[in-house]
C-alpha cells in the first residue's frame, strides 16, 4: 500500500466517479436582472454545501456538470444585491432563464455590542484585515480549478491556452512565496499566432541579460533568440506565480511586507462605506476603494511599475468581516506614468483585478480571479517617427497595443493530510502555462470549465482556423 500513490488514488476515484455517474447531468441556463432583464455576470452557480459550481459568463450564460449523486440535492444561483435563487436539481428545468430580485439589506438594533462596530470604510476594511488569520484557511488545502489565458488586440485573440491546474496553500499565516504552489495538469487549448518581430521586448530580454541592445534590426535576430525573448517576457509578466505570490493576490497576501492592502495600506488607499447589500441572505459591506495620500507602486524587478492610484470596490461580511470579493483597478497617475502609459499601452488602466472567495466549512477559498493588464509585445513605436509610422498603408492602431487576460474558476478543495502530502511528493509542480501539453479528452468531459461568451467563442474559432491554417 505503501507505492499506491496520490495518482493512483485519483485515478481509481476517477474511474469510479464515471463508472457511477455515466449519466452526468449538465445544467445549462441565463441569468438575469427581474427588472431590467439585463444579464448579470459572475453570478455564483453551485452546489449547496459541495465546492461543485461555476460563474455566468459575460451574456448570464452558465454550465454546470453535476454528478447523479448530487442530483437530489440544492441548485444556488446568487449574486451580491439579489435574492438567491435555489432549487433541487433533479426538478430544475434546464435551458430556462433565472432571474434575480434585487435585495436590499437594513441594519438591525443592536444595543450592547462586547467589541464596538467600525462605522466608516476604513475602519471596516481594517476590521477585515485583522480578522484574515480567522477567515482564511489555517490548515494547508488543495484546489482544482480552470484557467483561460487569452492575449489580444482590440481586433482578434492572438493567442490562448486553457488549463487544469492544482493549488497547494498551506495557509494564511505562512508566506506565499515559499509555501504556495501550483501545478498545470491539463491542457485543453493551446494556440499562439502571435507575430515574432517584438524587438521591443527583445532589447528588455538583452538588458536582464547585461547585454547591449543598440541598433536592433529583425533581418538581423534569429527567430529563435526572439522566441526566447518572449518566453521571458511572458514569464515575467504574466506566470501563474506571479499572480499568486505578488502583490496582486491582495488577500492572501496581506500580511507580507509592502502589502497593498497590508500594514499601512491606509497611506495609498481610503474606503469609503457605499452601502450594505445581502449576498444568499447575509448582509455585506459595499465599500468604495479610492486613493490615499500617496501613489501605489509595485516594486516589480525588472520593470517601472510605479506612480499608481488605486480604485474599486471591496464587499466584506457584516457578521464576520470575511472578505467575499475585491474589484481592484491600478490607474496609472503620476506624470511619469500616465505619459509611459500612454505611448507603451495605450491605456490608463494598468492592472484590472477581480477575486472573490467562497464560504466552505467556515473558512474562505479561492473562487474565482480575473486579471487584466497591457504587455510590452509589438506595441506602439516610441520613437520620433511614431506620425510616420501610423501614416504608413495599412496601419492599423487596433492591432498595435495588446493585453492579456488570465481567468482562473476554482472548483474541488482537498483537505485530507495524507492525499496533500503524497501530492506534494509525486507532483512536480511546474506553474509553466506554455509548454504544450497532449490533449485527454476523457479527463475533460467531467471537468467544469469556464463558458465564454458569445464574442469570445467566435474570438476563439476564428483563432484556431487560422492555427489550422498556419499548420498547414
Amino acid at each position: 500500500m505503501k507505492h499506491f500513490t496520490l495518482k493512483s488514488l485519483f485515478t481509481l476515484f476517477i474511474f469510479f466517479i464515471t463508472a457511477t455517474t455515466f449519466a452526468q447531468t449538465e445544467l445549462k441556463g441565463k441569468v438575469a436582472d427581474f427588472l431590467t432583464f439585463q444579464p448579470i455576470e459572475s453570478a455564483s452557480v453551485y452546489i449547496e454545501n459541495t465546492t461543485i459550481g461555476s460563474i455566468t459568463n459575460a451574456d448570464g450564460n452558465f454550465v454546470l456538470k453535476v454528478p447523479q449523486q448530487h442530483l437530489q440535492d440544492t441548485l444556488v444561483i446568487s449574486s451580491i444585491g439579489y435574492k438567491s435563487f435555489k432549487v433541487i436539481i433533479s426538478e430544475f428545468e434546464n435551458g430556462s432563464d433565472i432571474f434575480l430580485e434585487e435585495d436590499v439589506a437594513s441594519l438591525d438594533e443592536v444595543v450592547i455590542v462586547a467589541d464596538p462596530r467600525p462605522t466608516t470604510g476604513n475602519g471596516i476594511v481594517e476590521k477585515a484585515i485583522e480578522k484574515l488569520p480567522k477567515n482564511l484557511p489555517e490548515q494547508a488545502y488543495l484546489q482544482k480549478g480552470f484557467l483561460r489565458h487569452k492575449e489580444r488586440n482590440k481586433k482578434e485573440y492572438k493567442w490562448l491556452i486553457e488549463s487544469a491546474i492544482t493549488l497547494y496553500d498551506s495557509s494564511y499565516a505562512a508566506g506565499a512565496k515559499d509555501n504556495l504552489k501550483i501545478n498545470v495538469d491539463e491542457t485543453r487549448k493551446s494556440y499562439d499566432l502571435r507575430d515574432v518581430d517584438s524587438l521591443f521586448t527583445y532589447s528588455a530580454y538583452l538588458k536582464s541579460m547585461n547585454s547591449k541592445a543598440s541598433n536592433l534590426n529583425r533581418n538581423s535576430i534569429k527567430t529563435s533568440s526572439l522566441i526566447e525573448a518572449i518566453k521571458w517576457n511572458d514569464s515575467r509578466v504574466n506566470g501563474l506565480e506571479n499572480l499568486f505570490k505578488g502583490k496582486l493576490n491582495l488577500v492572501r497576501n496581506s500580511n507580507v511586507t509592502g502589502a497593498l492592502l497590508g500594514k499601512n495600506m491606509l497611506e495609498k488607499h481610503q474606503f469609503e462605506l457605499d452601502t450594505i447589500l445581502v449576498d444568499n441572505g447575509r448582509k455585506i459591506y459595499k465599500i468604495k476603494i479610492e486613493k490615499g495620500a500617496d501613489f501605489v507602486g509595485l516594486n516589480t524587478p525588472n520593470i517601472y511599475n510605479e506612480g499608481f492610484e488605486p480604485k474599486g470596490w471591496i464587499y466584506i461580511y457584516y457578521d464576520n468581516y470575511a472578505i467575499k470579493k475585491v474589484e481592484y483597478e491600478l490607474v496609472a497617475a503620476s506624470d511619469v506614468q500616465k505619459k509611459r502609459s500612454k505611448s507603451l499601452f495605450d491605456t490608463q488602466t494598468i492592472h484590472k483585478l477581480v477575486m472573490t472567495y467562497k464560504d466552505y466549512d467556515g473558512k474562505m477559498y479561492p473562487n474565482y480571479i480575473y486579471y487584466e493588464t497591457p504587455k510590452l509585445v509589438n506595441t506602439g513605436d516610441r520613437s520620433s517617427d511614431r506620425i510616420k509610422t501610423e501614416a504608413e498603408p495599412g496601419f492599423d492602431k487596433d492591432e498595435q497595443y495588446y493585453y492579456t487576460i488570465q481567468e482562473i474558476l476554482f472548483s474541488d478543495i482537498i483537505q485530507e493530510p495524507e492525499l496533500i502530502k503524497q501530492e506534494l511528493q509525486q507532483n512536480d509542480w511546474s506553474a509553466d502555462i506554455f509548454s504544450s501539453k497532449p490533449y485527454n479528452e476523457s479527463f475533460w468531459k467531467s471537468y467544469n470549465v469556464l463558458l465564454e461568451s458569445k464574442e469570445e467563442e467566435k474570438l476563439i474559432q476564428d483563432l484556431s482556423k487560422r492555427a489550422s491554417l498556419y499548420k498547414e
